[in-house]
């Protein structure tokens, strides 16, 4: 009788899991049988680009990212303007964003050999895995068997993306609201360890924090002095290294700079304010101790499932900026 109350409560939470599985739509092995070569092909399509600039790695990542946090991981920020519709890729956030060639040799080498059956979604997310590595970042398994989505809307990029400028309490709720915890906001901010950044992002720290020509006093003040020879008043075009002498390599330098105050962003130097993610950066100082590597192919495998389409949903684009 004891075994048997014990398989009855192993088949119910086996069938609560299965559900939670399935309502991901998500699953690693997705395409085993339909397309068994696609996560070499995708990943000797990244190589052939990050071989050649290694800059392209963090706008790749930053795309997955994009994309989730608007309508979910469903390839929406791939999708070009049309003369009806002014699409995510053009919002302010998006416009520094590059690396749309690596997707698109991506899908049409795969096209070629599996036509009509990787999402383009799927293709960024293993993109953006494959950049991360290819610059001596961590590795993850990546579920798939999202479907792209029909609809991109300049708009709600505007409204739903994280900015540089948001103080913990907005990006605590913008991430719960996809059912991001604290922890993934703070491992996800450990990718500002590669890229570079336009001076408007933090350009009011250096000179007008307040409103009153002031500096912000969370950030160092030899920093604002270095940073200040770069960046002039409302500089709209130079750019600066978020993790500065290691911008091509994924690593923790990131903890370390924003636990010396020299973070970039407002949303970097927040993360001494909550006790949890202040915690977590100085954890990652040491380098025996470090689990920002794993943490992070979680948080990404977190956020690769925000509001995935699944079954009839959605489409499988023919081209990745194009609806079919």
């Amino acid at each position: 009788m004891a075994s048997l109350k014990f398989l009855s409560i192993f088949i119910v939470y086996f069938a609560i899991l299965l559900g939670f599985v399935n309502s991901q739509g998500l699953e690693l092995g997705f395409y085993k049988k339909t397309c068994p070569n696609l996560e070499a092909i995708v990943k000797k399509a990244v190589a052939d680009f990050v071989s050649l600039d290694p800059t392209l790695a963090a706008p790749l990542l930053r795309m997955h990212f994009h994309d989730c946090f608007v309508r979910g991981c469903d390839g929406s920020v791939l999708l070009n303007s049309t003369k009806s519709n002014k699409a995510e890729k053009d919002a302010i956030a998006n416009l520094s964003l590059r690396g749309f060639q690596v997707i698109d040799a991506a899908k049409s080498a795969l096209e070629k050999q599996c036509p009509g059956t990787v999402s383009c979604a799927d293709i960024l997310a293993l993109v953006a895995r494959d950049a991360v590595s290819l610059i001596n970042g961590p590795t993850w398994q990546v579920p798939l068997g999202r479907r792209d989505g029909r609809v991109s809307v300049l708009s709600e990029a505007t409204t739903n993306l994280p900015t540089p400028f948001d103080n913990f309490t907005t990006l605590k709720t913008r991430f719960g609201a996809l059912g991001l915890n604290v922890k993934d906001l703070v491992v996800l901010s450990g990718g500002h360890t590669i890229g570079v950044s336009h001076c408007f992002s933090f350009g009011s720290r250096l000179y007008n924090f307040t409103g009153k020509g002031d500096m912000d006093p969370n950030m160092d003040k030899n920093y604002i002095a270095q940073l200040k020879t770069k960046c002039k008043p409302n500089d709209v075009t130079t750019t600066v290294e978020m993790d500065p002498g290691s911008s091509k390599t994924f690593d923790t330098d990131y903890y370390t700079l924003v636990s010396k105050r020299r973070g970039l962003f407002v949303s970097d130097a927040t993360l001494l304010t909550d006790k949890q993610t202040r915690t977590y950066v100085s954890a990652q100082l040491s380098s025996n101790g470090s689990t920002f590597f794993e943490d992070f192919g979680v948080s990404m495998v977190n956020m690769g499932k925000i509001g995935v389409l699944n079954g009839k949903s959605g489409e499988i684009r023919k081209r990745c900026a194009f609806i079919n």
